[in-house]
């Protein structure tokens, strides 16, 4: 339901605090009040004075959610300020996104978690971070741009890269389209996750089967195994925490209890710190 009441109040106060240079407008003369007029702000959203004069008013029909998004970028409002301009209009904000972009606090939680792998990725499977104990753990992963880097190109297309026992790769590949299929519903038709989809369509016969089935879980945790060439098969507990965008991640991945894990991740670690090591020493 709208709250027409508090929806009113809220686009007043924006309104008000809004100058008309901000918005790239004269000043202009015999102005009563500091800032915005009502059909300045009407004809930024592209809607009719009227219209937008009922809003601030409390009364009229409940806005789209078009003449909402339009709303709030003429009242320059933050993500925050949309999502709660929807809320007061008893409709539910569009999704927010990160743009690949990862906040400087997140890898700053991420550097401080030092002996259990983590990783950073997008809601596609984008690698964006991994720490040096989760470099360690996965498969060399290349540099530059391209889908070498995506978790789950490589799952489907380079099968003898998988970093999983055989046994587990029927379940992993199941939860792997599960939970890209949220996402692609999610996303609504956005362009990265659309082509990624298609191209396995096109390039893997089993995506193509489990993506048939339609089946849908959001990942959020999971018990998997690792085989590594050096310490051989590492079980670990993954927790998945998503921002606040959704389409940002962190996996961290703790050793699984009632094994060795933890033996095998620290010896890892140590692997790690005596080749960068000895790549600090080498000769140039």
């Amino acid at each position: 339901m709208t709250d027409r009441r508090e929806l009113a109040d809220f686009l007043r106060r924006r309104r008000d605090l809004l100058r008309p240079a901000d918005v790239g407008l004269p000043d202009g003369l015999r102005r009563r009040t500091p800032g915005l007029r009502r059909e300045e702000v009407a004809s930024l959203a592209g809607v009719s004075t009227d219209h937008y004069t009922r809003l601030e008013q409390a009364r009229g029909s409940a806005p789209s959610e078009s003449v909402l998004s339009a709303i709030a970028r003429a009242l320059q409002c933050d993500l925050d300020g949309r999502d709660h301009l929807f809320y007061l209009a008893g409709m539910t904000p569009p999704l927010r996104r990160s743009g690949h972009y990862v906040r400087p606090g997140l890898i700053a939680l991420a550097r401080r978690l030092t002996d259990i792998p983590v990783v950073i990725c997008t809601d596609t499977g984008e690698l964006a971070w991994l720490n040096q104990l989760a470099t360690a753990l996965l498969p060399p992963l290349p540099d530059g741009p391209g889908r070498g880097r995506n978790l789950m190109w490589r799952w489907f297309t380079q099968p003898d890269l998988r970093p999983a026992p055989p046994r587990d790769w029927d379940r992993m590949s199941a939860s792997h389209v599960m939970d890209l299929r949220a996402t692609y519903a999610r996303r609504s038709g956005d362009p990265d996750i659309t082509s990624l989809v298609h191209d396995l369509l096109d390039e893997s016969e089993e995506f193509r089967r489990l993506w048939e089935r339609h089946e849908v879980a959001v990942r959020r945790a999971d018990v998997k195994t690792f085989v590594h060439s050096e310490v051989g098969a590492v079980a670990v507990r993954c927790e998945v925490l998503l921002t606040e965008e959704a389409d940002v991640k962190l996996l961290a991945y703790f050793p699984l209890e009632g094994t060795d894990a933890a033996e095998k991740l620290e010896l890892l670690r140590v692997i790690g710190n005596q080749r960068l090591t000895y790549a600090d020493s080498s000769p140039t």
